[in-house]
């Protein structure tokens, strides 16, 4: 069975039950689905306490990993996930992480400061499960100089202001893994990319050039090129 990791961020809080519903339905072409939540309006609502109030970054970090908890519920209502707090590949369907208990016994790679937010969480799961994953988001991509980046190494963006978190580029660095950043504002047209292994930006944990195989194709490896003509 294939396998992905999906990062479905806060920014998509109004469609992101409808992304984890079609990854539903998808799961039943025989690919299971890991989703890291993001943090959403709750990471939010933690970022201005610990500003407003001078909360220590140990505690807002681990006060912002129980908001994408909060976000997790959210994704799984009435959706047909399921939730786990395990750091595992599901044997099938969908499973929503909650990150907490096992980043509370080990979280290692993982800083406690702002630099390291829920991308971070997704680049270190994707590291421990030996995977690339896809972060959905509310950009086509990453953007530099007004030009959406077709493919561009980790290394080069750290750094530099970005959709990405700048703790999930030094953790794709160190891993070798990659990430493929999409657009999830219309949950169809997300679909139809990831199952095409078309759009957005591919990072590159370990540079860019090809490398083998990378996360546009452990989806479907074997992609109908008549599928990809298709997609817009």
């Amino acid at each position: 069975m294939n396998f992905s990791i999906i990062k479905i961020g806060g920014s998509l809080i109004d469609v992101s039950r409808d992304i984890v519903r079609r990854l539903v339905s998808l799961s039943e072409e025989g690919v299971s689905f890991l989703v890291v939540p993001g943090g959403g309006p709750m990471a939010d609502l933690v970022r201005d306490l610990s500003n407003r109030y001078d909360i220590c970054e140990e505690t807002a970090h681990w006060m912002a990993i129980l908001a994408m908890e909060e976000y997790a519920f959210f994704l799984a209502d009435r959706t047909g996930a399921a939730l786990t707090d395990e750091i595992r590949r599901p044997g099938s369907g969908v499973w929503v992480l909650l990150p907490s208990r096992p980043l509370m016994r080990d979280d290692r790679e993982l800083e406690h400061s702002w630099d390291y937010t829920s991308d971070s969480v997704a680049a270190l799961v994707a590291w421990r499960l030996e995977a690339d994953f896809v972060k959905a988001t509310d950009v086509e991509g990453v953007i530099l100089d007004g030009e959406i980046e077709e493919e561009i190494s980790a290394e080069s963006l750290i750094g530099k202001r970005t959709c990405i978190d700048q703790g999930a580029l030094r953790i794709l660095k160190s891993s070798g893994r990659s990430c493929l950043v999409l657009d999830g504002r219309d949950p169809d047209r997300f679909i139809a990319r990831l199952k095409a292994g078309k759009g957005g930006t591919l990072i590159r944990g370990g540079g860019v050039g090809r490398s083998g195989p990378d996360v546009r194709e452990s989806l479907y490896p074997r992609i109908d090129q008549s599928t990809e003509e298709r997609v817009t």
